[in-house]
């Protein structure tokens, strides 16, 4: 009967008959768990079943498939009230932004040394273990030594490079800032948070100190939300999103546009045979081509799949700071908040192969890259 239709062998079973000693069935559960072939065969087969239509729906009589689009009709009118709940919600945040204005410029001010807390307001209940380190003696015991301030330390105004280092601690970011821009970046001395009501968005403030790269106090990047449904795609509304983004122009001073570089190559004439050497300016890899998205057309159905990643990467980041970063800058400066921040994301164990293979996609999904088609 084993080779019946519709009966499950017994994965216990021994091909001669009886059944495998438990010891057996682990072992060759492990062979088969190790075997990176073998998974990703499975893996693929797992990946196919899912998302398949049983085909029943389109069995079913008229009379039944009528009641179906009533209940459509039902779930439209459910995402109508959903629509409702998320404009409010938005409204709301823009209500509370309003009072906590005074915390970020406090914060501001303890960051670029403009204000030195009291002992009362730096008296956090860690700070004992965070002014102890521990070192680690020859016999592999743990010794805890008291950090001491250095003479030179009372010169140091503030946080220095507070929102360099947070930038740098979020893969997201860090992946995306080249050498050329450290340097500028050290002279980011606040990012703020505008929440618009209407038309709903929120706007980015790269706040800068005077510096030689460029003549802006600051940069920013504007994005538009979409709170309530498009009811010609009602099935695609999952609450509010990002619909546009439009950076801002960077002036630039002479011979320090990081976003650009020059390129020379040699051409050699058609008929002269002739060889000469042209110079050409093209984009270049920087993070400052945040402020540099691509164009988004009046239907989001035409857009190219490229650029369309390019936005979808875009937005992300700029919800990641909207949400998360400005937020809680302190715990993401510390490293305390990437902990929760990873949790968001499975850790996938891949080949080396398939590890570099998705570091090739990824890298064209950047929207941070200069060389990438559809990045102005």
């Amino acid at each position: 009967m084993s080779g019946d239709k519709g009966v499950i062998a017994n994965p216990n079973a021994d091909p001669e008959g009886g059944e495998l000693d438990p010891k057996q069935v682990n072992a060759l559960t492990a062979q088969v768990m190790n075997n990176p072939e073998v998974l990703a065969a499975m893996q693929s087969k797992l990946a196919g079943m899912i998302g398949m239509s049983s085909g029943y729906y389109d069995s079913l009589p008229n009379i039944v498939k009528r009641r179906v689009k009533a209940l459509k009709n039902v779930q439209i009118e459910k995402i109508k009230i959903e629509g409702d709940f998320y404009k409010e919600l938005h409204e709301l945040e823009v209500r509370y932004a309003a009072k906590y204005v005074p915390l970020f410029e406090k914060r501001t001010q303890i960051v670029n040394g403009s204000y030195e807390p009291n002992d009362e307001e730096a008296n956090y209940p860690s700070d004992e273990e965070e002014e102890e380190e521990e070192n680690e003696l020859s016999d592999g015991v743990k010794e805890k030594v008291k950090v001491e301030d250095k003479p030179e330390d009372k010169n140091i105004k503030g946080i220095p490079e507070f929102w360099l280092t947070i930038l740098k601690n979020v893969d997201t970011f860090a992946e995306n800032i080249q050498e050329h821009d450290e340097d500028i970046l050290k002279h980011l001395i606040d990012i703020r948070v505008t929440l618009i009501k209407e038309p709903a968005g929120f706007k980015l403030d790269f706040v800068f100190s005077p510096n030689d790269y460029f003549t802006n106090e600051i940069l920013t990047k504007e994005y538009e939300l979409r709170c309530t449904p498009d009811f010609e795609d009602p099935w695609s509304y999952d609450g509010i999103a990002i619909v546009k983004c439009k950076g801002c122009q960077i002036n630039w001073n002479k011979g320090k546009n990081v976003t650009e570089k020059t390129v020379t190559k040699k051409q050699k004439h058609k008929s002269k045979g002739q060889i000469r050497t042209v110079s050409k300016t093209v984009k270049n890899d920087s993070f400052f081509n945040f402020f540099d998205p691509p164009e988004v057309p009046e239907k989001l159905e035409d857009l190219e799949d490229e650029t369309h990643a390019l936005l979808q990467a875009d937005w992300e980041m700029g919800e990641l700071l909207r949400q998360n970063i400005v937020p809680r800058a302190v715990l993401f400066f510390t490293g305390e908040a990437l902990d929760d921040y990873d949790e968001d994301y499975d850790e996938d164990e891949e080949s080396e192969e398939d590890e570099e293979e998705d570091s090739d996609e990824d890298e064209d999904f950047s929207p941070l890259k200069g060389n990438k088609k559809g990045a102005k």
